[in-house]
């Protein structure tokens, strides 16, 4: 006898799949990981494979999630961008460019950054005030996402 498969709380990211961001019917399985190290994930109805990251500042980036905390964790803490270069080895286009990426997803991060990483509301209020700062480097989108966002006064 077969054992039965783990929970799998992701839901399928295709959007001409039936299921598509539904929790009821679905049936995703694993299938291995990705060069940056993000789980893939197979939809066995639409037959679609999809990273855990798409939809987010993640979705194709080649550095890991610990490489992306830390250069957050630099950034609250008002490292500039060519600091955070000299730091973390990576170019500064590559740290703008995710800058950018987090500005356009502020709203869902800033819940992520506090309820499911337990950062305080002031900390991401720190790294919201950098990111704003750096305005001439990020698009409309960008400034659109990080509009949507209240500074000081982000709920824990």
């Amino acid at each position: 006898m077969a054992r039965p498969r783990g929970q799998i709380r992701v839901v399928c990211q295709n959007m001409r799949c039936e299921l598509y961001q539904t929790e009821k019917g679905k049936d995703i399985i694993k299938r291995a990981k990705n060069s940056a190290g993000h789980q893939r994930y197979f939809c066995l109805h639409c037959k679609k494979y999809f990273v855990e990251t798409k939809g987010t500042p993640l979705y194709k980036k080649k550095l890991s999630f610990r490489q992306i905390k830390r250069i957050c964790t630099l950034l609250v803490e008002k490292n500039g961008i060519r600091s955070i270069e000299r730091i973390t080895k990576h170019h500064r286009d590559t740290i703008g460019n995710l800058l950018n990426d987090l500005a356009e997803h502020a709203e869902k991060l800033t819940k992520y950054l506090v309820h499911d990483l337990g950062l305080r509301a002031y900390e991401v209020d720190e790294l919201w005030t950098t990111v704003k700062k750096n305005k001439k480097n990020l698009s409309a989108r960008a400034m659109n996402g990080l509009n949507k966002v209240k500074l000081g006064r982000t709920h824990a």
